[in-house]
């Protein structure tokens, strides 16, 4: 239910109101409420002053009541009635992203916004984060509490927190942004009727989810350093959120691994294909994680190879133990190293890994062949390690030869 109540209180504030009323905001600020009946108040009135005072264009405030169970919803609504450019959505469940959601995908504004009630994150950094998006340069914009030209003053403890969900992100989602949960986003609307029904989470991990989503569909994502005080009022359950994030963060994980969610789809219908054609992005990532199978495959095929030796032979062994770890080496790269998720494909690329394959399978077999003829009496540990040399030079190789096979994947 949205319940839009304004009087004008002067000729001026009724001029202006009249101008709102015919034309749809430019930008729509989101305030996320539950229970806070003392401090809403307080809230709006500061954020409408700066917004008339220091922002060049029409925008609305939008207190978004997540099923208050104190004056909240009372308070808002004297606050819509009395103040222009402001109105109340009211939600019969309680949940920050659920109410962002329902707000954001109605709003007929050009950017949506969202900000904490205890507006800890300093004002100042409001037109540095829209601007980007208005200007259609960007897709989404953040604030970041942990970037390093941003001024923070918190406790040792949710300091901690804080980074140790960030790096938690980076390592089990390869998120590449600074901060998920700064109460302080905006986004283009139209890129959020599209991006925002992948996003299921409707409380805490809302933020991260569309964040990350947003990166995998190969958004442009701005980054605001902002000035941020905590909240010591702050009634956030850490441990309950810490545990549902948890959880958020494996059910992503299996969504992206699955390849379930369209989210080609949503780069298409926004334009967001590569510029470059056969240069795809994060070369440096992709070596490091190239790298980590790469050492994971070399110590299965060196186990492999010792234990077929004595039965089949030194050629025969090499042979076998580089196609059992080539199909899996192609399998792991194309999913953690280049990005490429779901079954599409999947069997041409196999393909197109054996024959990368082969090239390896030349070079060791021309070391096995070489060290036969120079020292035909080496035994099967000094024919290990001419093969593990061989295997480095032909590993240069095959992560060329992959980057090529998995190029228009990673590029759609």
């Amino acid at each position: 239910m949205v319940a839009t109540q304004e009087a004008p209180t002067n000729t001026a504030a009724g001029t202006q109101q009249q101008l709102r009323d015919v034309r749809p905001p430019v930008l729509d600020i989101v305030i996320p409420v539950y229970n806070e009946q003392h401090t809403v108040e307080t809230c709006v009135r500061t954020l409408r002053r700066y917004l008339d005072a220091h922002v060049p264009y029409e925008s609305r405030i939008t207190i978004a009541d997540n099923a208050s169970v104190d004056n909240t919803l009372e308070v808002a609504n004297r606050l819509a009635a009395a103040i222009p450019g402001v109105r109340v959505v009211h939600l019969d469940r309680k949940g920050r992203g659920r109410a962002l959601r329902q707000v954001w995908e109605a709003s007929d504004a050009e950017v949506v916004a969202y900000m904490d009630v205890d507006l800890s994150t300093d004002l100042k950094g409001l037109l540095p984060l829209v601007a980007p998006l208005l200007s259609g340069h960007s897709d989404v914009a953040y604030g970041s509490r942990l970037a390093r030209s941003s001024r923070v003053v918190r406790g040792p403890k949710r300091e901690f927190i804080s980074r140790t969900y960030n790096f938690m992100l980076h390592t089990a989602l390869h998120a590449k942004f600074s901060d998920a949960q700064c109460g302080f986003k905006a986004m283009r609307a139209d890129v959020g009727r599209k991006l925002l029904p992948l996003v299921e989470d409707g409380e805490w991990f809302f933020d991260t989810e569309l964040l990350v989503l947003a990166e995998r569909a190969g958004l442009r994502i701005h980054e605001v350093p902002v000035d941020w005080i905590d909240d010591p009022d702050s009634r956030v359950d850490i441990v309950d959120t810490v545990k549902k994030d948890l959880r958020g963060m494996a059910r992503v994980g299996r969504a992206l691994a699955s390849g379930r969610l369209p989210l080609d789809d949503l780069r298409h219908s926004l334009g967001r294909e590569a510029e470059v054609e056969g240069v795809p992005p994060g070369m440096v990532g992709q070596l490091v994680r190239f790298g980590i199978i790469g050492v994971i495959s070399t110590v299965a095929y060196a186990l492999l190879y010792l234990m077929l030796h004595g039965e089949i032979g030194a050629q025969a062994a090499n042979f076998t133990a580089l196609l059992v770890t080539a199909v899996g080496n192609t399998a792991a790269n194309r999913t953690f190293t280049f990005g490429v998720r779901g079954s599409d494909s999947m069997a041409r690329h196999q393909a197109q890994g054996l024959v990368v394959f082969m090239l390896a399978w030349l070079f060791t077999s021309g070391a096995l062949l070489a060290l036969q003829h120079y020292a035909p009496g080496a035994d099967k540990h000094v024919q290990l390690v001419a093969l593990v040399v061989a295997n480095l030079i032909a590993t240069v190789c095959r992560f060329v030869g992959l980057r090529f096979v998995f190029r228009k994947s990673m590029e759609q």
